[in-house]
């Protein structure tokens, strides 16, 4: 079985390519929000607290994952 050293050596370049793609599509998310405050501000805030409550599950799911 491989070491976690080995697992990132052989997936570094691949988990960097991951995080720019990552930084980008967060950049865009951003502009889209803004754009979506500022032209339909609350069907936006709507939209926002759904997506937040469903964040809020994923946290609770992880943390018990985390804590077992």
């Amino acid at each position: 079985m491989s070491n976690d050293k080995d697992i990132i050596d052989k997936n570094g370049n691949k988990i960097y390519e991951i995080e720019h793609i990552r930084t980008r599509n967060n950049s865009l998310w951003m502009e889209l929000l803004r754009i979506a405050l500022k032209h339909a501000p609350e069907e936006a805030k709507t939209v926002l607290r759904k997506i937040n409550e469903n964040d809020n599950a994923v946290s609770r799911l992880l943390k018990e994952l985390v804590d077992e």
